[in-house]
């Protein structure tokens, strides 16, 4: 075991430590995840549920979203922000999955390579590399690590990357992350970004990790000279 991947199991004990253990569950549709998590794009996960609920009791079958006119799935859509652009996004995909695969389904992704499966995702439109593991990660079980700006903003303050944007954190960790780590990682990473290493006002005296953390160690040495502390908000939004 390498000295990087070493670490990252570390610090997934550590932080299952602190939010608990997140066992693997895949739900088994990809499509509904796909769609979901376009969604969720610049809106809160409360209202892009009650979003997705909205849309499909509006279209109960794939196919009669696909075919509905931009206009009317925005409309149904509406409270969760971004509509007009979110409404071509999904009838653009699913008519492309339809396509390529005979229905509106991506059961076949379960029988690709990982990394086909990821490529192939992410070359529908609106779907970025979050949007893709994601659908991998929770939908097929396939461990494929997905980076929010909570992910991208812990994983550069415990110096694990030193990237710019959430896609960039995605590419360069995907690679070297054990398989049986990545779901559990991501999702008490999250949570840590949202409850302990927030943007604004990190909790660092009650982070476990604080040993582990390049940015809590620089942190202290400035208090310890005497300079004003200033917490970085996140540089980029996340890629889809």
């Amino acid at each position: 075991m390498d000295a990087f991947t070493e670490r990252l199991r570390r610090l997934d004990g550590i932080l299952a430590e602190m939010y608990g253990p997140k066992p693997l569950r895949p739900h088994g549709d990809p499509v509904g995840e796909l769609v979901h998590i376009i969604l969720t794009q610049n809106t809160s996960d409360t209202n892009s549920d009650r979003t997705y609920a909205a849309l499909r009791a509006a279209y109960p079958a794939w196919e009669q979203l696909a075919s509905a006119p931009p206009d009317d799935i925005a409309d149904v859509i509406r409270m969760g922000g971004l509509a007009d652009i979110k409404a071509v996004r999904i009838g653009e995909a699913l008519r492309r999955i339809q396509a390529d695969f005979g229905s509106i389904s991506l059961a076949a992704l379960d029988g690709m390579e990982k990394t086909d499966a990821f490529d192939y995702l992410t070359s529908l439109p609106g779907v970025g590399p979050k949007t893709a593991a994601c659908v991998l990660l929770f939908a097929l079980g396939r461990p494929v690590f997905p980076v929010d700006t909570h992910v991208h903003r812990v994983s550069n303050r415990l110096g694990l990357v030193a990237t710019g944007s959430p896609a960039a954190t995605q590419a360069a960790l995907m690679p070297a992350l054990p398989d049986d780590i990545v779901y559990q990682l991501h999702m008490n990473m999250v949570t840590h970004g949202r409850k302990t290493c927030k943007a604004g006002r990190p909790a660092c005296t009650r982070c476990l990790l604080q040993s582990e953390c390049d940015w809590a160690c620089s942190r202290a040495e400035a208090v310890a000279d005497g300079e004003t502390e200033h917490a970085p908000s996140d540089s980029a939004g996340d890629d889809g």
